[in-house]
């Protein structure tokens, strides 16, 4: 059987929504189940600029990424790098939202199965009362240096994804896996294709039902 590789993935951004925001900071961690294969890691510059409500979160400030590659420079390694493997984060679908516009921004199509680490960890290891990357290193004395940095969260990350599959003696990840092979965001029965034509912009929608009402 061909060996299953994960991408574990951790991003900073100027804002919280991929339409409107830019990528300041990527981390891949390419790892095989057992023990990390690959690693790239750079500043982005977002060609906008970092609000200071975020620079205050990661430090990333406008001068870091003033000579820091925009997007299009990398785009092709990332996609090389995530192609065929299983995108993991903690809260997947947002740095999964923001990998996959910027990829499109520079003319690169790309989905993926994912694996998010906070559903995972509540599944494999119930009862904490936060499963913020910050709150779960403190419960699980996972070590994390440059915490707000995609590269120190990334690292926490691999070490938490690591754990949860030693823990995971029902299969759960497997199953989680199983599931995303469909849009982990979408109910069951909408076909990912029509999610994929809806706008992004505000506007007035119209909603009709099978006899066009």
């Amino acid at each position: 059987m061909k060996e299953v590789q994960y991408a574990i993935v951790d991003i900073e951004t100027t804002g919280g929504n991929a339409s409107g925001s830019r990528i300041t900071e990527i981390a891949i961690i390419i790892h095989n189940g057992k023990k990390v294969m690959d690693r790239f890691e750079t500043l982005v510059n977002p060609q906008k600029e970092i609000p200071l409500p975020i620079f205050a979160l990661t430090g990333i400030n406008n001068e870091m990424v003033r000579d820091a590659p925009i997007f299009d420079d990398i785009a092709e390694q990332v996609l090389q790098m995530l192609e065929g493997r299983i995108f993991v984060a903690h809260n997947v679908n947002f740095d999964y939202s923001f990998v996959r516009h910027e990829l499109e921004r520079s003319g690169l199509k790309w989905t993926a199965r994912k694996l998010c680490t906070v559903r995972a960890a509540r599944k494999i290891r119930p009862g904490f009362s936060s499963y913020s990357l910050g709150n779960l290193c403190v419960s699980l004395d996972i070590p994390v240096e440059n915490r707000h940095r995609a590269g120190g969260d990334a690292d926490a990350t691999v070490i938490l994804f690591t754990r949860l599959l030693q823990w995971d003696h029902e299969g759960e990840i497997a199953k989680m896996i199983k599931n995303t092979a469909q849009d982990q965001r979408l109910p069951p029965n909408l076909p990912p294709s029509d999610f994929e034509q809806l706008p992004e912009k505000p506007g007035v929608y119209y909603f009709y039902d099978q006899q066009k009402k």
